[in-house]
């Protein structure tokens, strides 16, 4: 007798399909729900570096590198032209005022000097001459006016003896006339030869002037030459080190040709190269500092070249207080500009975050310090050592500062 057996159930005959679309049901959401979960990575506490948010003094400065240079160079030019005979200074020497750097030859000059020199001699001896001979002259006419001067009271004296004698009947009135025309006449004499006497003696002035203004062109013409020859000798125009010179025996050197350089050692400054991103920024009296041996050391801003080479400026800074010691020139020091004063800020210290993030987020620990999240974050301005918050922190929050370079996407830090 045959056993009726009942149907088996539909998903006995599926099972192995159903448990398969199961396990992958179940892998879906398992990969969705990692997808949707923060990519996490897990790191040790002490290979990154962790700040504090504070609110502190901020105060915005530049960090540049500067070198030392001597406060003032002086270029020594040829003022004439010759022949180098001897090199007196070598470079390098330390040189007084007035110190010898070389020794120039022109006989052209010397014989230029001669002919100036017997030119104004000759001129010389001309003024003697027409001065001698004026005098003569003025001493003639001189003599003549009193010759004239004395015939005048003679001739008015025997005029008065005419007029008694006319008066007592001795003398006729032709007689009288007679006396009296002569005087008259000598009367005028006198006084056309006084006038000439003025006209020539202011004649004689005038010629004398004009010879000594021509024997003073002369001289001069004759001072100028001698002092051509002191251009032959080149000299120091001020105390410092001979720090170049172009000039060798036998060579030829004209009119304003560069022979030398002088550096003065009295005192020095400090120049660096800024990026033109600050140009805008950097003006003359902005306070400086650079360390030395634990020291500060106080500088200004002194001059600021507006010119943009190779996306850079030139900026000269000057000590206002102490040189430190050692200084020399060609050294290097760390200079600090101050760009603005200090201010009351939301701070915190610089790391290498920036130039993964470029400053728009950062990781923030979480309060019990095991795990750190990704916030947005706003900075402001900056310095070497801080970064001004304008928003994102708040005082006493701890950051990761460092390290960003192997986060890569992550979102979220474990900190073991």
């Amino acid at each position: 007798m045959d056993i009726k057996l009942s149907p088996k159930p539909w998903y006995i005959k599926y099972r192995y399909r159903l448990l398969f679309t199961a396990a992958v049901a179940i892998l879906l959401v398992y990969v969705s729900l990692l997808a949707l979960k923060p990519r996490q990575l897990r790191i040790a506490a002490d290979s990154v570096q962790i700040a504090e948010v504070q609110d502190d003094k901020f105060l915005e400065y530049l960090d540049a590198e500067a070198v030392v240079q001597p406060i003032l160079t002086i270029k020594i030019n040829a003022r004439g032209s010759g022949t180098v005979v001897s090199v007196i200074s070598e470079e390098g020497s330390l040189l007084h005022r007035g110190d010898t750097i070389l020794l120039l030859e022109n006989p052209d000059l010397l014989s230029t000097i001669e002919d100036h020199r017997d030119e104004w001699e000759k001129q010389l001896m001309q003024y003697r001459e027409k001065e001698i001979k004026m005098e003569q002259q003025r001493l003639q006419l001189q003599k003549q006016t009193l010759g004239t001067s004395y015939e005048l009271v003679r001739l008015r004296q025997n005029y008065e003896l005419e007029k008694e004698e006319f008066n007592m009947g001795i003398k006729s009135a032709a007689q009288l006339r007679l006396a009296e025309e002569e005087y008259n006449f000598k009367v005028k004499s006198a006084k056309l030869q006084q006038e000439s006497l003025r006209h020539d003696s202011i004649a004689g002035l005038v010629r004398k002037e004009m010879l000594r203004a021509e024997r003073e062109r002369e001289q001069k013409k004759y001072r100028r030459a001698l002092q051509q020859l002191e251009t032959l000798c080149i000299t120091a125009p001020i105390a410092g080190q001979l720090s170049y010179l172009n000039a060798t025996h036998g060579q030829l050197v004209s009119p304003g040709e560069s022979i030398a350089e002088i550096k003065v050692l009295d005192n020095f400054k400090l120049h660096t190269a800024l990026s033109e991103y600050y140009i805008s920024r950097i003006t003359t009296g902005l306070p400086a500092t650079i360390m030395h041996e634990g020291k500060k050391y106080p500088l200004k801003v002194a001059k600021v070249v507006p010119e943009v080479k190779e996306r850079t400026f030139d900026v000269e800074l000057h000590f206002t207080d102490s040189i430190p010691r050692d200084i020399c020139i060609g050294k290097n020091f760390r200079i600090q500009i101050e760009l603005e004063k200090a201010e009351q800020a939301l701070v915190m210290p610089s790391g290498n975050f920036y130039q993964a993030t470029g400053g728009q987020w950062i990781f923030k620990l979480s309060p019990d310090r095991t795990s750190a999240t990704r916030v947005p974050l706003t900075l402001g301005s900056q310095n070497p050592r801080q970064y001004e918050i304008t928003s994102g922190l708040q005082p006493g929050d701890l950051v990761i500062i460092t390290g960003y370079d192997n986060f890569g996407n992550a979102e979220k830090l474990i900190l073991k």
